[in-house]
């Protein structure tokens, strides 16, 4: 069973900040507008066991996915070679 929450007056200064606010509309995109689907092609690619377990282990440290690192390592540097020509 759930406790109910028991609310206590607000400080003055609190208070007065929040009468004196003003309403503004929401200018955040929905979520699902901040997803981008890209045009993904799912391939077969042989990588050394050391690189994948080395992207696995990082991955797992910072909360990522080691396959979407692979794929923007891979996004980027086609980036920075057609860049060049």
């Amino acid at each position: 069973m759930m406790k109910k929450t028991r609310y206590t007056e607000a400080p003055e200064d609190i208070k007065e900040s929040i009468k004196r606010s003003e309403i503004i509309d929401d200018f955040l995109p929905k979520p699902e507008e901040l997803m981008f689907k890209e045009d993904n092609v799912k391939i077969t690619l042989e990588l050394s066991r050391r690189s994948v377990n080395l992207f696995k282990k990082y991955a797992t440290r910072k909360g990522f996915k080691y396959q979407r690192m692979i794929r923007n390592l891979v996004d980027r540097y086609a980036e920075s070679v057609l860049e060049k020509k």
